[in-house]
């Protein structure tokens, strides 16, 4: 059998904090080619993994939310989301989240997947999470930085809005790629 042609694997020979940002820290690291020894440093961030949720209802409407996004200084329609705290199991971040951004409440989540938010610099993961049949049971318990307006979206409109560039979020584009191939759509 012949073997593939694979990149050579990289080795942390130092690892330093460069700056503590409150939500990541920015890591410095020099890194060595293990197949010449070339060698390099790179910047990291660190942070939590992540959360995004696909809440279904009854009746096949995806639960989506509306933010104002301080990178592109606009609005985006994704998925609900967020930070998986230290310890906590994503499938547990995932309703926690679901139910302090949107109201809504559901069981039996299912994890999906999990996918690289930006594999060239970020350190983290984010668990995809469906959970079906949910209803609003809750009010909505925002972080401080958050103002969200929760919408709701037929299943068979999300092809067209990720065509259209309603939805331009990666990582929701992620996770409604996640929910179309599980839904056979």
């Amino acid at each position: 059998m012949k073997e593939k042609n694979i990149p050579s694997l990289w080795d942390v020979k130092k690892d330093e904090l460069h700056a503590d940002c409150r939500i990541f820290e920015v890591r410095k690291q020099t890194l060595q080619r293990r197949s010449d020894g070339l060698s390099g440093d790179f910047f990291v961030l660190n942070t939590n993994d992540w959360v995004n949720v696909l809440a279904l209802t009854e009746s096949n409407e995806l639960i989506l939310v509306r933010q104002f996004r301080y990178g592109s200084k606009e609005f985006s329609l994704e998925p609900p989301g967020g930070v998986v705290e230290k310890g906590e199991n994503p499938l547990t971040a995932g309703l926690r989240e679901l139910q302090e951004e949107t109201g809504y409440v559901g069981s039996d989540p299912e994890l999906l997947g999990v996918v690289r938010p930006n594999a060239a610099i970020l350190s983290n993961r984010c668990h995809i999470v469906l959970v079906r049949n949910v209803i609003k049971l809750a009010d909505v318990n925002f972080d401080q930085h958050e103002e969200l307006i929760t919408e709701l979206y037929p299943v068979h409109e999300l092809k067209r809005m990720v065509q259209d560039g309603s939805i331009t979020h990666s990582i929701g584009l992620n996770a409604i790629l996640m929910l179309l191939v599980k839904l056979d759509l």
